[in-house]
């Protein structure tokens, strides 16, 4: 069949998780994949028939989203980005004309699908949100920022064919047409083997944290340190601080081998040391609750700690927590990709069947 894949550009985990589901359906279909920012490139490298459009991105201040400055720096890049979507549109039209749409949280996809009436197939973790229930007990002092991140998620991709939800967490689903499946792996994780290690990994994409150093030096353990000086092109050693400049193949053998990793609320990372058994410190982005609710569950299932900012009591009382976690880790089995492949073959399956049918309700609603 014709897909349609969207992948949302702000930060780089949609891209690679969604490469691990495109490499299996571009070996079974014929795929256009669209997708902004960062994630452009990175897919370029391994698929044909990418389009760049242009995505809505976040503007960030230390850990914290700056609201107003996200709005302008939108509002800036609508002026040149809005035509291009446009133009790939219409191309797309001509040239294409999908049969289906696969969506990671991107909107031009999904607006491509309402306007021809094709079933979208929703794959994401950001759903969870909105389509299970949560306990008042594990959301409290988060009720607002729950409740204003429900209503963006529940109106980002609405009445989507079939919503497929990536997670290592399993709250009651609340919704129909709502699967959980567990988080798409690498192929680089999948075969990555886990070894006890005395470093700690610390990823902060923060650069900010002028304290950073110093709560890390007084753990007197060493830091494999990611994220903080971005332009290095070399290790950079300072005591047992060593920041490492970007490497996927150095990064995952930092991960494998790792005590413990210290890291935002990001799903990706997290989900990466989880399936590794590898504790982790959550400190989430301020103002991003889609990265708070992932470290109230990490905790709640005792496989690492939730923390509002990174302080040294943080820091010690998560590195006394660490045997607790490793020893509740060991319950965590995933077989892979083969739940999630299974069954984005089976909805995809099932909306090519029903497409004709999706047209005729769409136009009812119209």
């Amino acid at each position: 069949m014709r897909i349609l894949y969207g992948v949302v550009g702000e930060g780089m985990g949609h891209a690679t998780r969604s490469r691990v589901l495109l490499e299996e359906l571009t070996r079974e279909h014929e795929v256009h994949i669209v997708v902004s920012g960062r994630a452009q490139e990175y897919l370029s490298r391994s698929f044909q028939n990418v389009h760049g459009i242009w995505g809505l991105t976040l503007a960030y201040e230390g850990n914290s989203v700056k609201k107003w400055q996200t709005v302008l720096q939108n509002l800036q890049g609508a002026v040149t980005g809005w035509p291009r979507n446009i133009r790939q549109y219409f191309e797309l039209v001509e040239t294409f004309r999908p049969e289906v749409v696969v969506s990671d949280f991107e909107t031009f996809s999904y607006l491509f699908a309402k306007a021809h009436r094709l079933p979208v197939i929703s794959v994401d973790n950001m759903q969870i949100i909105n389509r299970c229930s949560h306990e008042p007990g594990l959301l409290a002092g988060y009720e607002d920022a729950f409740e204003g991140t429900r209503a963006i998620v529940k109106g980002k991709l609405p009445g989507a064919f079939h919503y497929l939800i990536t997670t290592f967490f399993y709250p009651p689903v609340r919704k129909e047409r709502t699967t959980l499946a567990p988080s798409i792996l690498r192929p680089e994780i999948l075969a990555a083997k886990s070894e006890p290690g005395e470093h700690l990994l610390v990823y902060q994409t923060a650069t900010t944290n002028t304290r950073l150093p110093e709560i890390l030096q007084q753990s007197g353990l060493p830091c494999r340190i990611y994220g903080v000086r971005r332009q290095i092109t070399e290790d950079q050693v300072e005591g047992n601080l060593t920041y490492r400049p970007f490497s996927e193949k150095g990064f995952i053998e930092d991960l494998r081998t790792a005590r413990a990793v210290v890291a935002g609320g990001g799903y990706t990372l997290m989900s990466e040391a989880v399936y590794l058994h590898k504790p982790v410190l959550s400190i989430p982005v301020e103002g991003q609750f889609e990265q708070i609710i992932n470290g109230l569950y990490l905790e709640r299932l005792g496989y690492g700690m939730h923390a509002r900012q990174l302080t040294g009591e943080a820091l010690g009382e998560f590195l006394a927590r660490v045997p607790q976690c490793q020893e509740a880790l060991k319950g965590y089995v995933q077989e892979g990709n083969a739940k999630i492949l299974a069954a984005l073959r089976e909805q995809l399956a099932r909306a090519y069947e029903h497409r004709g049918h999706w047209r005729a309700e769409m136009a009812e609603q119209d």
